[in-house]
Parts: C-alpha cells; structure tokens; sequence
C-alpha cells in the first residue's frame, strides 16, 4: 500500500473482515443497507421511479413501486456479495454461480480452436461474479485462455486497486477500456484465445457514435465497440443471460449469437443485444442497475427504423 493510501486502511481491513462473514450475517447488513438506500438516503430514487415510469408506461404507480423496492434489495445484495469476493471459496462460487456444462463445453472447444469470444453482458445482478465462469471451464486461465473483462479504471487509485482484486479473485484480466482492443490484438498475435466481457449497456463514450434504436421505451444509443470488436477480432458472440434464482444465488445462460459476426449487416449485432437484453430486463425488471440517468442525452431513430 502507498503511503498516500494509508488512510484507507481502515476501510481496507472493514472489507477484509467482512468478507470473512458468512453469507447470512452479510444479508442482514445488506437488509440495513436496503433501508438506508431506499428510505433513509433514498439513493438516486428520482432517477430510478422516472427510468421505471418510461420504461414500463403500462404499470400502475404501485406496480413500480414494488419493483423499486426489490431492486433497491438485490441493489444491496450486490455490494455486500462484491465485497465476499475478497474471501470466498471455489466451491461456494460454483454452487452460488452456475453455467450449464453442454454451453461452456462449446465456449472451450472454440478457444481450443484459438477463436477469440466477445461476449455481450449487463449490468444484471450479479454481474461481479459472472467472471467465476473460469470455474466451469477446462480451460486453465493465463495458460491455455485469458478470461478477461472491460473496465473503466476508477480516478480514486485505492478504489481502483481493490476492484481490480476483487474481479481478479478467479483469475481473470481486467482490461482497461481505452486500450483494451489493442490488448486482445496482442493475445491475438501471440496465438493465446481470448474470452472477453463487454457490459454493453451504458450510453456510449466519447468516439462511439452509437446504434440507435428503441429500447425499453426509449429511443436509445447503444455501444457499437463491442461489435466492432468482435468484427475485428473474428470472433463468436455470445450474450450472457443473467438469471437470479433466488439470494445469492445465479445462473448465467449463454446465447450463441454468431461464429462470424463479418457476414451480418452493420448494426444488427447490437440491435439483436438490444432486443434480447431487453427481454432479459422485462423478465425480472428489479434484477437491473436502474441507477444510472442512461437516457440524459436525446437520441433521433433513422427513418427506416423498425423495432422487428
């Protein structure tokens, strides 16, 4: 730890020991939470009732409600369950997360190919413990593939840090957004299959024009760079379906969208995610992140725009 750091040591040894508990005790730390969240400090709650309105015009205000409700919910399962990933076992992952073993041995023989995978996914709960994937595969991370994911590197350098830790927990690479095409171009290069994470789901960053199209009721710019990526790379697409079973625990369904994404027209990538993400927020609409203001800046569909 650097010495500009120190100041957090007291947060850091808090974390540490709390992902010592077991699951129960940090559920009711997540209930408090809960109360805090959405009562008390009523986090962003504007924001989500306006994104729940829109988005679901044919819900009643109760409707709504209640699904703000279990979202503020699973929104503090998600912290405390982040946090266990500091000291969490295999076993306890692989009964807490699971993928099916006919689909994952798909994803195994494709890297056993040297075929590059994109993978579409969302800020769905538990999106932190999807990179527990390398559990399920044959596969031995940094040897035979890199399993690796997004992200955007946080400007606080000790948060930062301890996220980098927590989504390495099962050994996976966590790439930095800016540079991360020129990375997967390198593992290409050296002939190391690659197995990527890409949360589409964010309005797109400066440099990416995005793909309009209407999406939850909104006339939405998706990111393009996950299909570009894939489009560059070669690389099968698949989207990872978060399901919720119950507390704590998930089961993430792969969806093979293509083994040759340069054969499909511009765009229909991200709009075949759009339509299925979509399909995944109706199913249990309180399973997704509605915190974030995703529709802030206007966006004009093309005349030719078809929601089929």
């Amino acid at each position: 730890m650097k010495a500009k750091d120190w100041k957090y040591l007291p947060l850091d040894l808090l974390l540490h020991a709390m992902a010592f508990l077991p699951m129960w005790i940090l559920y009711g730390i997540a209930d408090f939470a809960f109360v805090v969240l959405c009562y008390a400090w009523g986090y962003r709650k504007k924001i989500v009732m306006r994104n729940l309105r829109v988005s679901f015009p044919g819900k009643t205000e109760k409707e709504l409600r209640v699904i703000a409700r279990k979202f503020y919910r699973r929104f503090a399962d998600q912290v405390v369950e982040t946090v266990k990933l500091l000291h969490i076992s295999d076993k306890a992952m692989r009964r807490r997360t699971t993928f099916a073993p006919d689909e994952m041995k798909r994803i195994d023989r494709c890297l056993s190919e040297k075929r590059p995978i994109v993978v579409f996914f969302s800020h769905c709960f538990n999106w932190e413990w999807v990179p527990s994937v390398t559990l399920w595969s044959t596969l031995r991370p940094g040897t035979d593939a890199e399993f690796c994911q997004i992200y955007r590197p946080l400007r606080n350098k000790w948060f930062d840090a301890i996220m980098l830790r927590m989504r390495s927990r099962f050994h996976s690479v966590s790439l930095a957004k800016k540079v991360a095409f020129l990375d997967l171009m390198r593992y290409k290069r050296r002939d190391i299959p690659t197995i990527t994470g890409f949360m589409s789901d964010q309005h797109p960053s400066a440099g990416d024009p995005g793909c309009p199209v209407m999406f939850l009721n909104h006339p939405t710019a998706m990111i393009t760079g996950t299909e570009t990526v894939a489009r560059r790379l070669d690389a099968m697409v698949i989207y990872w379906d978060i399901h919720r079973l119950r507390r704590g625990h998930y089961h993430v369904k792969t969806h093979f969208l293509t083994d040759d994404p340069g054969s499909l027209p511009e765009g229909e990538l991200t709009r075949t995610y759009a339509r299925m993400l979509q399909q995944t927020i109706e199913r249990d609409p309180a399973n997704w992140l509605w915190t974030h203001n995703r529709w802030k800046h206007p966006v004009t569909l093309p005349e030719n725009h078809s929601e089929k």
